[in-house]
Order: structure tokens, then sequence, then C-alpha cells
């Protein structure tokens, strides 16, 4: 067996700020997401991918794409935007066995209710602690790690504003 090629230590430092980061500022989202609205992120997230969608609805596997989550993550997260009224479940016209989410009007309600405490939250724990240039370079570094994991998540957010 050989040697395993250890992180440099600016590579651990850089990771270990990563994991970090990702782990607070999902926390941060949640809490909000929870505390002003009583939704979960996941929840959140769907309602903004079938707000993004055309005619505001997408097969299944598609809001499991677009969202990089199970098709069971999204059948379980569907199922409470359901209970809520926030989204519907049509079968396929084309597919017997394809299912469309749908967002209903009160989803629609849900998300423009919820959409400007999400975005203030991001910009306090993320932007507003750093410069443009930095927002920029951050968002170049980022793009090329998805690009590099999943070039076809890295297509589907070309032109794709995200919340």
């Amino acid at each position: 067996m050989s040697e395993p090629q250890w992180l440099e230590p600016e590579q651990a430092r850089t990771w270990r700020a990563y994991i970090d980061a990702s782990r607070l500022l999902q926390g941060a989202m949640e809490r909000q997401l929870s505390r002003d609205s009583g939704i979960g992120f996941a929840d959140f997230e769907i309602l903004v991918a079938l707000s993004e969608a055309p005619d505001r609805r997408l097969r299944m596997a598609d809001v499991a794409d677009r969202i990089m989550t199970t098709r069971g993550g999204v059948s379980r997260a569907l199922a409470r935007l359901v209970r809520a009224g926030w989204a519907e479940r049509l079968g396929c016209e084309d597919d017997g066995r394809g299912v469309w989410a749908v967002l209903t009007a009160a989803g629609w309600d849900k998300l423009v209710e919820t959409a400007p405490g999400h975005v203030e939250t991001v910009r306090k724990h993320l932007f507003d602690a750093l410069t443009p240039a930095e927002v920029s370079r951050l968002g170049d570094v980022l793009s090329r790690v998805v690009e590099h994991l999943d070039p076809a998540a890295a297509q589907r957010a070309l032109g794709r504003p995200r919340a």
C-alpha cells in the first residue's frame, strides 16, 4: 500500500475553513428559515427551483438534480410542501411513471414571504464579510469546483440566479 499524499498545511487550513464555513452558513440559514418562516432549507430550495422553472413545474428527478439531493429526499420534502398547500404532485401525461412537482399560488406566496429574510441571512453571514473582489474570486473558485465534480450541474447553474 502506498503512502497517502497528505494535504499541505495551507490545503488543510483551507479545507477545514471551507467545512467550518459551510456548516456554519447552513446552520444559520436553517435557523433563520425555521424561526421566521417555519420551513427547512430543503423545502425552501424546492420552492426556489420550482419558481425558476417554466410553468413553475419540474419533474421530480429534475428537482433532485437541481438541489443536488436524492429522489427520496425530494419525495419526502415535496410531501411536506403538498400538505402545506405550497406544491402539487401531478402525473406526467407523456410518461406514466413520471411525476411533476408544481408550485401552487400559495407556494409562490410563501416563497415571496420567505425569500427576503433568507437573502438577508446570506448577505449578512457571507457577503458582508467579503470585498466585491473576494466575492468574484470565491464565485470563480466554487464554480470551478462544481464544474470539476459535476459538469452537468455546472451547466444547469449557468444563467440561473440562486437565492
